[in-house]
């Protein structure tokens, strides 16, 4: 356990020397929820709608965060460690790769879920904002989100030959999924074409989960969605187990 926690500190330390999470995973998400306040602010999200468009946005920019960190941020760190050798040396440690892999994935959580109470915050003290569902069901769809992208960012730096192919790989689920899942362009003003290509990406059916727990709105009607994340986290997390690189 002391190792553990010493490797969460070093972590957490190196991290706060580059200001990337501090910039993606803390600022981005304020900025977007902020400029959907100023442009949308109380208009209903659509004719007839029991909610504005500010608390349907609400649940996808908490994702921005997780996209960051699970996607972008953990395929390069575990590229890089086992590039310089890091993971090789901690094998004949106490400390074992998979500690060090735990590791990663509590610091990027950590950054997420401080997103996310610095967006509720911005919301609440600026616009009002108020979560309209169960925080309980909310957090069990952010956690399944978040295992979900994860396991992706794992899976990527897990196979990945070498750092500039994690990088490139990466970057090309970093980028579609933060543009066109929903997470920063609202998926509701997107045209039909745009829609249907969305939904493809893994973001948007986690999403479309998050924000009917936010709205308090059935879970029923975004079964397919948590069936698809399970199905994600489950199929990247085996093939990461079973394929994994540690040198």
């Amino acid at each position: 356990m002391k190792a553990f926690k010493a490797l969460v500190s070093a972590e957490l330390k190196l991290s706060f020397r580059g200001v990337d999470m501090f910039i993606f995973a803390i600022c981005m998400p304020i900025v977007v929820l902020v400029f959907i306040g100023m442009l949308y602010g109380d208009r209903a999200a659509f004719e007839g709608a029991s909610y504005t468009f500010l608390e349907q946005s609400f649940g996808a920019v908490s994702t921005i965060a997780i996209c960051a960190g699970g996607v972008m941020g953990l395929p390069l760190v575990i590229a890089d460690y086992r590039h310089r050798k890091i993971l090789k040396r901690f094998k004949v440690t106490p400390v074992s790769p998979t500690m060090i892999l735990l590791v990663q994935v509590l610091v990027y959580a950590l950054y997420s879920f401080v997103s996310l109470l610095s967006v509720y915050a911005v919301g609440a003290l600026c616009f009002g904002f108020v979560l309209k569902g169960s925080w309980l069901h909310f957090i069990g769809a952010y956690l399944m989100v978040m295992l979900s992208m994860f396991s992706i960012g794992i899976l990527v730096g897990g196979i990945a030959p070498n750092s500039k192919i994690a990088g490139v790989a990466a970057s090309v689920l970093y980028f579609p999924m933060l543009i066109l899942s929903g997470a920063t362009l609202p998926y509701e003003i997107m045209p039909a074409a745009l829609q249907k290509l969305a939904n493809v990406l893994p973001l948007t059916q986690g999403i479309k989960l998050i924000k009917a727990a936010s709205l308090g709105l059935s879970m029923e009607a975004v079964f397919s969605s948590i069936l698809i994340m399970c199905l994600i986290a489950v199929f990247c997390s085996t093939v990461s187990i079973l394929f994994f690189k540690w040198e």
